[in-house]
């Protein structure tokens, strides 16, 4: 009875302090439940933003969640928020369960993203005229692998991002196929053993990130990215098809929540409005597990001890 008690004190100590509406109405002792994809970035962010929670008294439980169904569980409850929404990934799910409803957008974050297919710089000097799109074209023989040839592969993420790397290879009339990775750890070690040799690859990548960190590369500039090109085939070059464009260059990354937890969980939605990483910070939680080769729960902890003047004010 008495750890309830001081842990009901705790949570309103915090959400008085965040200046929240109704303050001294209690929080629900149910536990905020905060889904993990695959990518360590989203893992070790979800692990920060939980013991943070933890810290200003709440209960919290990860569960690991398919990326893209993400959205109809926030709508409907099922999980309680979603801490990486990529515009160019995400971006369709989200705006989709927002006309729905059941789901809120609580804002961005400092970071801003891209997602697109990317080459190692030594690339450059087998394939002249890189980053265009059509000078990859030309040089779309030198990717070929056994299961693609004569076409180039394509590396792709995994196949729950849903990039529509197809869609955009046939609207563009590309010599490519492709391939899905397994995880996004699939995706480094190829480009470690490509870069090792020097070898061709072209693949999927994305900022913030380690990778950057690590590698030197660009990404391919397509055409450019504007609102029709996923959904109006009037739109872009090819006037018979959609998706025939890049994706885009500065996306956000955005925040949202299950419409229901500014009333159960006052004091928690004000952290989440309140909190916002930047990409450094974010390559940062990335390379913790993916080049330090940390469990994503002990990256956690690191990054927390090593941002205390990041956070403090997010719990004040």
């Amino acid at each position: 009875m008495l750890s309830k008690t001081i842990k009901t004190f705790t949570a309103l100590v915090a959400m008085s302090a965040l200046g929240a509406t109704g303050a001294f109405a209690q929080e629900s002792d149910d536990p905020i439940i905060i889904p993990t994809h695959n990518w360590n970035s989203q893992i070790v962010m979800s692990h920060v933003v939980g013991k943070l929670l933890e810290r200003a008294g709440y209960n919290v439980e990860y569960t690991p969640t398919d990326s893209q169904a993400v959205y109809e569980s926030v709508r409907l409850g099922d999980v309680t928020l979603e801490l990486e929404v990529w515009e160019g990934a995400f971006g369709q799910s989200f705006n989709a369960a927002l006309k729905k409803g059941g789901i809120v957008d609580v804002g961005d974050h400092n970071a801003v993203t891209r997602e697109d297919w990317w080459y190692p710089a030594y690339m450059e000097e087998l394939c002249p005229g890189l980053p265009d799109w059509q000078a990859l074209n030309r040089c779309a023989s030198q990717f070929a692998t056994p299961e693609t040839s004569p076409k180039g592969r394509f590396l792709a993420g995994p196949v729950d991002w849903l990039k529509h790397d197809q869609e955009r290879v046939d609207a563009l009339g590309m010599d490519f196929i492709v391939v899905n990775a397994g995880s996004a750890s699939a995706l480094w070690a190829e480009l470690e053993s490509a870069s090792k040799r020097r070898a061709p690859i072209v693949l999927f990548n994305w900022t913030p990130n380690f990778i950057e960190a690590v590698y030197e590369g660009k990404f391919i500039e397509f055409p450019e990215y504007g609102k029709g090109c996923k959904d109006d085939p009037a739109w872009g070059p090819n006037k018979e098809e959609t998706h025939d464009c890049g994706n885009p260059a500065n996306g956000y990354l955005k925040k949202a929540a299950w419409d229901g937890m500014e009333a159960k969980w006052p004091g928690a939605y004000r952290i989440l409005e309140k909190l916002s990483f930047t990409n450094p910070q974010i390559a940062k939680m990335a390379a913790l597990v993916d080049v330090d080769e940390l469990e994503p729960e002990e990256a956690a902890d690191v990054w927390l001890d090593e941002n205390e003047q990041v956070w403090k004010s997010w719990l004040q």
